[in-house]
């Protein structure tokens, strides 16, 4: 057992000795700091209300510290591969930590005798992407490290537990304050940390991606999901990506968004209301923290087979034949079902509450699209799901896949046409669906993928799906069942 704390110790942050160069504003210069209060840093003031919650994290810096200690041999073996023995490379070592945050619904206990409040957590972690150096006498950098699997919720460390509800803006933000103060500080400093004997220097680079749409609007300050300004990327309103679903640019930036929020508060130009909120294109909150203006490929997996699954069901009730009676609530329902029991029958998939990833990655496939088929009337409108279906998943691996370049290069040469090709079959097969509006991870998937992929490399790579997994470790812990619903 001994042995084992021992370890154990070395693992979490706190053990490492390290320093800043410069020292870092308003951080304590202690290293020997293990789990703090999540409200530590966070100087209240008199009109605050006392957040009645509890929250536990690391120090940011402690953390990263930690993990670059974690990954030492890893660090000095990339070294060496590359031939660059110590002694040259001590300064110049930059580190790409992506960040991941998700709110996680209900964490009460199954038959906790606790309030019948739901329990809600949110929890934020981060993971080491790459390690790359500059020798003394060269023009790019060299990368040492690169995190074999970027998804995995053993590459993903917790920096910080709350008991928040996502949706409570004040508690949310007062808890990831001292977070934001501490990563803003050290992005102007450098790590001064022993590795393979010798004391490096490291900067970080921080990129938050690991954010669902939902929480990228909560902190970047845009209206909720179901806004006119549909997307977190550019400013297109639903009408217009519905009209022009292919071309639009990445256009938004956390910058942007702030200086916009200063205009929503102001309202220099003194004008109503909706030309106000024309002008900030639907910033209504002032933006805390910094996103990478990407899209999140498991969240939106999840998105467009919720759209699809209700796809299936308008093409077994043929609703494109009845523009001018919407079907009822029943009629619905029956569709739905059938749906549903062809799932079950031919694919073995049981239907679930929530659409979740595992039931996404099923119902994506030639063999749900087959099985569809096979309740629609029309060969026709057979032919067209089957298009569909088949340019979906053409499109898929490119922002699935952690390096697209190597592990699907002619579909991401294809992906502009075939995303064209897609939005010419909604607009005119599926025209019922998509008249004046269209789901915001479509639009994300048809018009934004090739830019983000030309600017970052990959989407895959940059998922939340590492910091979800770490999720089910918390229900774990905490000896529950997750999202199960305790009604009956």
């Amino acid at each position: 057992l001994h042995a084992l704390r021992n370890a154990e110790k070395e693992l979490l942050p706190g053990h490492h000795a390290f320093e800043w160069q410069p020292a870092l504003k308003g951080v304590s210069s202690s290293t020997a700091v293990g789990i703090i209060d999540g409200l530590s840093g966070w100087t209240a003031s008199v009109d605050d209300s006392p957040t009645d919650t509890i929250a536990r994290r690391f120090r940011y810096d402690v953390a990263l510290a930690s993990a670059l200690k974690d990954l030492e041999e890893d660090i000095a073996e990339g070294l060496r591969e590359r031939g660059l023995e110590d002694c040259v490379c001590t300064a110049g070592f930059s580190v790409v930590i992506k960040e991941s945050c998700d709110g996680m619904g209900d964490v009460s206990e199954k038959h906790g005798g606790g309030p019948a409040l739901p329990e809600k957590a949110v929890r934020f972690s981060f993971t080491v992407m790459s390690v790359s150096v500059r020798p003394d006498d060269a023009d790019e950098d060299v990368t040492v490290f690169r995190e074999p699997k970027p998804n995995s919720e053993l590459s993903c460390r917790p920096l910080c537990l709350m008991f928040v509800d996502e949706g409570d803006h004040e508690t949310l933000t007062a808890i990831l304050g001292p977070v934001v103060a501490e990563r803003d500080a050290m992005k102007e400093s450098r790590l001064i940390l022993p590795v393979g004997g010798l004391p490096r220097a490291f900067r970080f680079h921080f990129r938050g991606t690991g954010y669902d749409e939902k929480m990228v609007r909560e902190v970047e300050g845009l209206e909720a999901s179901g806004s006119t300004y549909i997307c977190t990327l550019c400013d297109a309103t639903r009408a217009e990506a519905s009209r022009n679903m292919v071309l639009h640019c990445v256009t938004r930036s956390h910058a942007e968004n702030g200086e916009r929020y200063e205009l929503w508060r102001t309202n220099p130009f003194a004008e109503s209301a909706d030309e106000l909120r024309d002008r900030v294109k639907g910033v209504s909150a002032k933006p805390f923290m910094e996103t990478q203006p990407t899209m999140d490929a498991l969240h939106c997996d999840i998105g467009n087979a919720a759209e699809f699954y209700k796809l299936f069901q308008d093409e077994i009730g043929q609703v494109h034949l009845r523009a001018a009676a919407p079907p009822g609530r029943e009629e619905r329902r029956r569709w739905r079902a059938a749906l549903d029991k062809q799932l079950r029958h031919r694919l073995k998939l049981k239907p679930v509450m929530r659409m979740n990833g595992n039931y996404a990655r099923r119902l994506m496939t030639r063999e749900a699209a087959e099985a569809v088929c096979e309740l629609v009337a029309s060969e026709e409108r057979r032919q067209a799901l089957r298009e569909l279906m088949e340019l979906y998943l053409q499109m898929k691996p490119v922002w699935r896949s952690t390096c697209p370049a190597r592990e699907c290069p002619d579909q991401l040469c294809r992906y502009s046409f075939n995303s064209q090709r897609f939005a010419d079959l909604l607009s005119s097969t599926f025209k019922h669906r998509y008249d004046g509006k269209i789901t915001n991870y479509l639009h994300k998937t048809l018009a934004h993928v090739p830019e983000i992929i030309e600017r970052d490399g990959s989407i895959g790579a940059w998922a939340s799906e590492g910091n979800e997994s770490g999720n089910k470790l918390f229900r774990r812990f905490r000896k529950m069942n997750a999202r199960q619903s305790k009604s009956f």
